[in-house]
């Protein structure tokens, strides 16, 4: 099956469990260490112990195969290696805010309420940042907590009905109407598994 696909692969005799052959998947973490992430294996040996048994189409029976197969290994260390992979930058269909919302201040909270709920109206996931920071601490701690886009909100913004869009680690990038950012978001969303 591998050689099939086109795998990488190596046999090591003896290290599959001892009960049937098994498929290692192997990666690396961005610091070179490699990895079991996922994993096949074939089992011979539980359907013999619990009698398990099928009707085939000769209208006889059959002992089946069972397939054990965990395709990401142990979840805590998928994310771990995640994690230490993207420095906590994840991809932004992964990340868990997509977006914050920065009012200029509390006045313009009405505004970010909106904007927020055609956001997830559009599952785009947001949240407000409320607290009565200025302006640029609120984006420093966007841009410390990887959060992918901020959008700016106030005055001429509510009139416009625009939002002021920086992005991390890039800045300004322009001011658009919430279907125009959501539309953005979709597109960069759909380049990242056109290319992947």
């Amino acid at each position: 099956m591998a050689e099939e696909s086109g795998l990488n692969y190596i046999v090591i005799d003896g290290e599959a469990a001892f009960y049937g052959p098994k498929m290692d998947f192997m990666v690396k973490d961005a610091l070179g260490r490699e990895w079991q992430l996922g994993t096949i294996q074939v089992d011979y040996n539980l359907p013999d112990r619990f009698e398990l048994e099928y009707t085939g189409s000769d209208n006889e029976k059959h002992r089946p195969i069972m397939i054990h197969r965990a395709p990401f290994g142990s979840m805590e260390r998928f994310v771990a290696v995640l994690l230490e992979h993207s420095a906590g930058k994840f991809p932004l269909w992964l990340t868990p805010e997509q977006a914050i919302i920065l009012p200029i201040s509390e006045k313009y909270q009405n505004y970010a309420e909106k904007v927020l709920n055609l956001l997830q109206n559009s599952d785009i996931r947001a949240l407000i940042d409320e607290r009565s920071e200025k302006t640029g601490r609120k984006i420093r701690d966007a841009e410390l907590k990887k959060t992918p886009y901020m959008l700016i909100v106030g005055e001429r913004e509510e009139n416009e009905e625009t939002v002021s869009v920086r992005k991390q680690g890039q800045g300004d990038v322009g001011t658009f109407t919430v279907p125009e950012f959501v539309e953005m978001i979709r597109k960069e969303i759909g380049k990242m598994f056109d290319n992947g």
